[in-house]
């Protein structure tokens, strides 16, 4: 306690969850290293929707069935090929929330709910919905937009950080104490960007050897 003279135990697990790049964010000053040390004791990635697309008829179906019950209705009687066609083609930015709101749209729009949904309702606007698009844009300023557009922002950061781990790993001859002094970064902080990277030797005990040997 802050101030106070007597030494206070606890027992706490923390569980964090982000959508951001903590790695990176970190190495650009953006977040604490060291809390992040401490954050990721352990760290489990959840894919996007798109990436785990046989969990789509699953939940799918989950959501179906439930606003069925909520609707009163006897029961759900399944996606049409056509129906899941769509569902497995498109990617869900929105992720598992989309997904939702897609079928529950869809199943409460059914017109003949003993049969089996054919129509599944992506976009609730449509093409009538939706803003008209932009007029042209300035000569010039048309293809820097293309081109800012084009550019993954977070995989150019990644590729730029591990670049400066290898160049400074290669300047201090793979010594990892060195490397970190020259990125002003510390030891574990280094060590961690390397795991981040797979930028870790396959022999670690020897290089950490090396590396303490300095």
């Amino acid at each position: 306690m802050v101030g106070g003279n007597a030494t206070l135990q606890v027992d706490v697990r923390v569980i964090a969850a982000t959508n951001a790049d903590l790695p990176v964010l970190a190495a650009a000053g953006k977040f604490r290293p060291d809390l992040l040390d401490r954050l990721a004791f352990d760290v489990v990635r959840l894919p996007p929707l798109r990436e785990r697309r046989d969990d789509i008829p699953l939940l799918a179906e989950h959501f179906a069935t439930r606003m069925t019950a909520e609707l009163k209705r006897d029961y759900f009687a399944g996606f049409s090929p056509a129906a899941t066609e769509v569902l497995l083609a498109h990617d869900w930015p929105g992720n598992v929330r989309e997904l939702r709101n897609a079928v529950e749209r869809s199943v409460c729009r059914m017109i003949g709910p003993d049969r089996a949904l054919e129509t599944v309702v992506i976009d609730p606007f449509g093409a009538a919905g939706r803003p008209p698009p932009p007029g042209p844009l300035p000569q010039g300023e048309g293809e820097s937009r293309h081109l800012a557009n084009a550019i993954n922002f977070r995989a150019a950061v990644r590729d730029f950080e591990a670049g400066l781990l290898r160049h400074a790993l290669s300047d201090a001859r793979f010594n990892q104490r060195r490397a970190a002094d020259a990125l002003g970064l510390t030891y574990d902080q280094f060590r961690h960007l390397l795991r981040t990277h797979a930028l870790l030797p396959q022999n670690r005990q020897a290089e950490d050897v090396r590396a303490s040997l300095g």
